[in-house]
């Protein structure tokens, strides 16, 4: 029921921001092309650390997401590392579009919902899991990654299928910066008007 209605929820919420990016325009190009390089390289940075996240997740979660108890990899450093490298790919691409306004409604967003999300799975996997989610929840953070607890074993055994099909998700935030391009591309050919600035 969480993970549908938190699908349904991002969908909402990644179409109101398609919105704004459609039809805006950033006076940074204009008024200060270092604002918007600065914004677009910052983005590009972000979005590339997400994606490698992303992908280094997916080794240890693809086919074990809900039978075991992940705790190696980037789930050693925090229990939710998924989330942690998809906000920081939600904010590159938000950067990307050279404004300020969309990567802070992204992160407040993000802070408003994600919480509640985070908190209802970790119910579900106390009573999948039981005093061992416990004892991983005492010991591990929730969100931002603590770099000296990283444990990673010398072999891990990675299910290819089911990994073969998680990396298309892992690339979600490049495809979105490549929108951004053509977007960008579409209103400096006029074929998609501007109604409003975004800064």
């Amino acid at each position: 029921m969480i993970e549908k209605s938190r699908i349904i929820v991002s969908r909402i919420f990644a179409g109101f921001l398609f919105f704004l990016v459609c039809f805006s325009n950033s006076p940074w190009e204009a008024k200060a092309p270092m604002v918007a390089s600065i914004l677009l390289f910052l983005g590009a940075v972000l979005v590339g650390i997400a994606s490698i996240g992303r992908l280094w997740c997916s080794v240890y979660i693809a086919g074990y997401k809900t039978g075991s108890l992940v705790t190696q990899g980037p789930y050693s450093m925090c229990r939710n590392p998924l989330y942690f490298f998809s906000l920081l790919g939600a904010i590159g691409v938000g950067l990307a579009s050279e404004t300020f306004l969309i990567p802070l409604l992204i992160l407040i967003a993000f802070t408003a919902y994600y919480p509640f999300v985070i908190k209802s799975e970790e119910e579900e996997m106390i009573k999948i899991h039981k005093s061992n989610f416990e004892t991983y929840l005492k010991n591990v953070p929730a969100f931002f990654p603590k770099i000296s607890l990283l444990k990673e074993p010398a072999q891990y055994t990675v299910k290819p299928i089911i990994f073969r099909q998680h990396m298309f998700d892992t690339l979600f935030f490049i495809w979105l910066f490549g929108l951004l391009a053509v977007i960008q591309e579409l209103h400096e050919s006029k074929l998609i008007p501007l109604l409003f600035n975004i800064y």
